[in-house]
């Protein structure tokens, strides 16, 4: 009797043998994750969207998993500190990065940046996000945004946008729009969001794109104007304000959005139970409370999608950033 079949059977039960392991080792992995405190690197000052968001979901992330999760703000260098740190940190899934905006926007901006933001991270999910407003000071004397193209267009240079600083979603933003409208704004960056706001409302600056928590407040109170919502539709809290889809701006879709990263070469499974972890912490009952109070909507999507969305981000931001010649500061 030939030998042949039985080697060939010793082979393949060796081989289903092996996967079996390797699936259960997976998922002993997973099960056991984690088996110790969790931290949120948010690579900004306390106070801010992404730390509030961020604090939010560590609550919850807290209850679910049943270990710690804490935030660590990490602050300086525009968000490279904190991000440079969780590039080093060990790929064992305890250490996260709250990744936005910003994080897309610097790879385009900082050649000089200590890592490859492609390539040194693995993405986790998106976890939240909002439309930016448009707004203008009351005594600027339009409307609408075709009020605004045109003012803009007959006093080129002479009116002014603030934002929080070069570089930033609210300088991006409006450098977007007049790419977009062939209007032509002098840029004027502070150190911050509430010095704009403050000179916005007294009108020493006349056009701020910002996300929607933050300008809400005074829109709500009349000390701005809103003139578009950077969405494909309309905002909740501002029904009466039209989109950029509605005002036939394709280009002016754009969200701050908070997602979570780990360090690339984390394991699979370890990634696909936090992904799964913050799309429970997003959708639960009282965390979807708070956010649509602080305006904000719950994603929870996918790994593909995330890592998707940051890859889209830095060659759009990239591009705006060539094109207005930003350097930065």
């Amino acid at each position: 009797m030939s030998t042949q079949p039985i080697r060939g059977l010793a082979a393949a039960a060796f081989t289903l043998t092996l996967i079996t392991l390797a699936i259960h080792g997976q998922a002993q992995a997973q099960s056991a994750f984690p088996s110790k405190t969790v931290t949120l690197v948010v690579p900004y000052s306390t106070g801010g969207s992404t730390d509030l968001i961020t604090r939010l979901i560590a609550r919850e992330l807290s209850q679910q998993m049943g270990r710690q999760v804490v935030v660590d703000n990490r602050v300086g260098g525009g968000g490279v500190i904190g991000w440079s740190s969780v590039a080093r940190a060990p790929a064992d899934g305890y250490t996260l990065l709250a990744t936005e905006l910003s994080f897309t926007i610097a790879p385009g901006l900082l050649p000089n940046l200590p890592f490859d933001a492609r390539k040194a991270f693995q993405q986790v999910v998106t976890a939240t996000s909002v439309p930016h407003v448009q707004v203008v000071t009351p005594t600027l004397p339009v409307k609408d945004v075709k009020g605004l193209i045109a003012l803009a267009k007959a006093r080129p240079g002479e009116l002014n946008f603030g934002s929080g600083g070069t570089g930033t979603n609210t300088h991006l933003g409006s450098e977007l729009f007049k790419n977009a409208t062939g209007t032509n704004m002098a840029h004027i960056p502070y150190k911050g969001a509430g010095a704009v706001l403050t000179d916005l409302m007294a009108g020493q600056v006349q056009v701020l794109i910002s996300a929607a928590p933050t300008v809400l407040p005074y829109v709500n109170s009349k000390r701005l104007r809103a003139l578009m919502i950077t969405d494909d539709k309309r905002f909740a809290p501002l029904p009466d304000v039209p989109s950029a889809i509605e005002l036939n701006q394709p280009k002016m879709v754009m969200k701050f959005w908070v997602g979570y990263s780990v360090p690339a070469g984390t394991p699979q499974p370890v990634v696909e139970r936090l992904n799964k972890e913050v799309v429970i912490a997003v959708n639960a009952p009282e965390a979807k409370k708070r956010l649509a109070e602080m305006g904000v909507d719950p994603v929870g999507n996918g790994i593909a999608d995330a890592t998707k969305l940051v890859g889209d981000e830095i060659e759009r931001w990239t591009a705006v950033i060539k094109a207005a010649g930003i350097k930065p500061q």
